[in-house]
């Protein structure tokens, strides 16, 4: 029988979390370096090495690797022989573990939690509570596995009920461009198949808890039906073509996991679940001795990655720019961004179209100026802010035609993809919308000079900033035009693995 200590579960939970916010697993790390020198794309390896570089400062500097800190997920296995010196549940002993992380005063991790999801969605102020799956099993451990998962590629999670004859692999194919770039590829599948819909969504989740070894398994060969599947389902997705950050590329997928139980004859639920270029898990065991002991990568085991922009790149003033320069602009191009820009997301936007129908006046002049969707970690020591990466533009699609035509805003800038409605306002007003990095929040917010709060504190990290900020990397991803690099860079190349395949055969 081994006796655990109420203190050794909390404190080993928020020592974990605090680990994962800046150091990525090493094998990501390798993976995406690997996937950065086979690069042909030249978009993608340039945002690879901002993710690669990213990561290594976040290391070193023990800082978020993304601003979007996460929420809690823990997978728990208690054994049947442990005994508790505790007063606590053990939910509230991981409940009380996220909340130390959470508000370690050296590193401030952003609460993302609301209370009240249909209702008030009001901040939880401390991330807790986390989502807690946990097991009963043989043997006088307690084994723990902790991730913090972005709200960007939790939103991809797909579910489908096929029929026992549909293919799986089919099923990937058609559903993963569907998500988008909002999961910051390249990352990973985790795939769960059979059981019931909430038993395969679980075993999605599960799976990306293991680590990267596709290349090993591509080495040795299949052996079983699930090991074929990894393969076929890796293979497919990355001739898919959409590339690093959704921009075109070779590598989407760095892996993909799958976890499978035994269901109904007449069933076939199949769950996926992506994890972004954010990738956070951390495993422990605990045994009576004592917290979990968790060692820090050497900084060497990061590979020397440099990023310089091109020559060919165009420095903007945002305190000049004019719709006419704007026009300008090409699909594709790198822009340094300096001067004052805004923030807003979600709640942001949300309040401002609401005034504008009532007739009130808005707290913030967005005539010609650019918007940045983010919310920021709070700063700590002599920072401006923390890290201050882009959050998933798409949720702001539906508020896009109104924004441009009541305000007067010029840009915007964002992650992933704009959907048809929000390039076609894009296109309609003249603007244009740039996309900075997913996975590289640190690197941006070395950025940002000054920050400020100018309306909506009472929004927390959604309040509106301004931010001034010098050469402040980003992408045009959709032009004056509405021309859309999400649109044909993959598709570009698509064609091209499609020819390099025929060619091979």
């Amino acid at each position: 029988m081994s006796i655990i200590k109420e203190d050794d579960l909390i404190s080993s939970v928020a020592d974990a979390l605090q680990f994962i916010s800046y150091y990525h697993p090493l094998d990501f790390v390798k993976a995406v370096h690997e996937a950065y020198e086979r690069e042909e794309s030249q978009a993608a390896k340039d945002s690879m090495a901002q993710i690669l570089i990213n990561s290594r400062m976040c290391a070193e500097g023990k800082r978020p690797i993304c601003q979007d800190t996460g929420i809690v997920t823990v997978f728990v296995k208690v054994g049947m022989n442990v005994q508790w010196e505790s007063s606590m549940s053990v939910t509230d002993m991981i409940n009380e573990g996220v909340r130390r992380a959470y508000l370690h005063p050296d590193n401030v991790l952003r609460a993302s939690i609301l209370d009240d999801p249909a209702g008030a969605r009001k901040n939880t102020k401390d991330n807790t509570p986390a989502v807690i799956h946990m097991e009963v099993v043989p043997g006088d451990t307690v084994e723990v596995h902790v991730a913090a998962k972005g709200g960007g590629s939790e939103n991809k999670s797909k579910l489908a009920m096929l029929n026992p004859s549909d293919s799986i692999v089919e099923w990937v194919k058609k559903t993963v461009p569907t998500m988008g770039a909002g999961w910051c590829p390249p990352g990973m599948l985790g795939i769960g198949i059979g059981g019931t819909a909430e038993k395969a969504m679980v075993m999605a989740k599960e799976s990306l808890m293991e680590p990267i070894d596709i290349h090993e398994l591509k080495a040795r060969g299949p052996q079983n039906r699930v090991e074929e599947l990894r393969l076929e389902i890796f293979e497919a997705v990355n001739n898919l073509g959409i590339g690093a950050q959704g921009l075109g590329g070779l590598t989407t997928v760095l892996d993909v996991k799958i976890m499978d139980y035994p269901t109904h004859a007449a069933s076939l639920p199949v769950a996926m679940i992506p994890n972004c270029a954010a990738t956070r898990h951390a495993h422990f065991v605990l045994d009576g001795s004592g917290p979990a002991d968790l060692v820090p990568p050497s900084l060497d085991d990061w590979p020397d990655i440099t990023w310089e922009v091109g020559e060919n790149v165009r420095r903007v003033n945002l305190n000049e720019v004019t719709p006419e320069m704007v026009k300008e602009w090409k699909p594709g191009e790198t822009v340094l961004l300096n001067g004052k820009m805004l923030t807003g997301r979600d709640a942001a936007h949300k309040k401002m179209v609401e005034m504008m129908a009532n007739g009130e006046e808005l707290p913030v002049d967005l005539q010609g100026r650019f918007i940045y969707y983010v919310g920021p970690v709070d700063p700590v020591k002599d920072e401006a802010v923390g890290p201050a990466g882009p959050t998933t533009s798409t949720r702001m699609d539906k508020f896009t035609h109104t924004m441009l035509e009541k305000t007067g805003l010029l840009g915007m800038i964002g992650k992933a993809e704009r959907g048809p409605v929000a390039i076609e306002a894009i296109k309609e007003f003249g603007a244009v919308y740039l996309m900075a990095v997913g996975g590289a929040a640190y690197l941006v917010s070395k950025a940002i000079k000054k920050a400020e709060v100018v309306a909506f504190p009472e929004l927390g990290m959604e309040a509106i900033y301004e931010f001034d900020v010098v050469d402040m990397p980003v992408t045009v991803a959709v032009d004056a035009a509405g021309t859309s690099v999400h649109l044909t860079g993959p598709a570009e190349w698509k064609a091209k693995i499609e020819a390099q395949v025929v060619e091979v055969k």
